[in-house]
């Protein structure tokens, strides 16, 4: 059976459109079509049903989709075992949110190579939904990621949590900021219904970011009113950019780290995972009032 054919039909079994599957994977749809049916002949049985509501799987996908995911997992392991074939050096492959990868940064990674020097590490900077994806895969060994999608074959911790503050280039007290240059923040799926809940005033706005390196961006080039990491937030005010708006809720979102229960309990990931705890603890850089979970 050729793997892009599972894969296929685990994105497939996801967004539940044809379309969508195609724009996700770099495909026509007259391809995504062809490789479900293929599938479907292989296995003797119709895996998705088509209708003007949409494509919904039979009972048929929904029974094969546990096994596609353990196909999809133990291809991606046994590529791994072979190229690592006389290597002495382990690979890790750690996925974390993109908004982690700054200031301390390089001391997770040092922390991760002086705990673990015989292995190497390949990082890669992503979105919690393509990180839950990866580890289902196997692609990655462990994401650190704010929105666990929970699975029956994924185990997530929560490690810590990070705080946003509201800058702003108008203003440094909350009743002047104005809705029609306040950039909404959607750092994790839980942070809209909060943000509506804390400030509703400013909940309908037409522009909406998902990443603070963006968010920073913004405000240097456009200006107006926005959260952004901490670190950043002090950047902003000592390059004279922008102001604390000081009576704004502090928003925190929390860290968790996610693996494969295959890989739980293996020793260089339950290494890992001590590691990410001692970085994401509760610190300085950590003492947020506002938790957003």
């Amino acid at each position: 059976m050729q793997i892009e054919l599972v894969e296929t039909f685990l994105d497939l079994f996801e967004t539940r459109s044809f379309n969508r599957t195609a724009e996700r994977l770099g495909l026509r749809q007259s391809t995504v079509s062809a490789r479900i049916r293929s599938l479907e002949a292989a296995l003797g049985h119709r895996l998705f049903q088509r209708s003007r509501a949409g494509t919904e799987p039979t009972t048929e996908g929904l029974r094969f989709a546990p096994h596609a995911r353990r196909l999809l997992h133990d291809w991606t392991e046994a590529r791994r075992a072979i190229r690592d074939m006389g290597s002495e050096r382990a690979t890790l492959r750690v996925g974390i949110q993109h908004d982690l990868v700054g200031e301390h940064f390089s001391r997770l990674i040092a922390g991760f190579r002086s705990a673990l020097p015989e292995a190497s590490f390949q990082f890669e900077a992503d979105y919690s939904a393509q990180m839950c994806a990866d580890l289902l895969s196997g692609s990655q060994d462990i994401a650190i990621l704010f929105t666990p999608r929970y699975h029956p074959d994924l185990q997530f911790e929560t490690l810590g949590e990070i705080t946003y503050l509201m800058v702003s280039t108008e203003t440094d007290r909350l009743s002047d900021v104005r809705p029609d240059t306040y950039i909404m923040p959607h750092f994790s799926d839980a942070l809209p219904q909060v943000h509506a809940q804390l400030l509703p005033q400013l909940s309908a706005t037409s522009l909406s970011i998902g990443q603070n390196a963006a968010m920073v961006s913004l405000i240097r080039t456009m200006g107006g009113t926005a959260y952004v990491l901490r670190d950043s937030a002090r950047i902003l005010a000592e390059e004279g950019i922008a102001r604390h708006v000081a009576d704004a809720p502090p928003l925190s979102v929390p860290i968790h780290a996610g693996v494969h229960l295959r890989n739980r309990h293996r020793g260089l990931h339950r290494r890992l995972l001590q590691i990410l705890r001692r970085h994401f603890g509760p610190g300085p850089h950590h003492d947020a009032r506002r938790r957003v979970g």
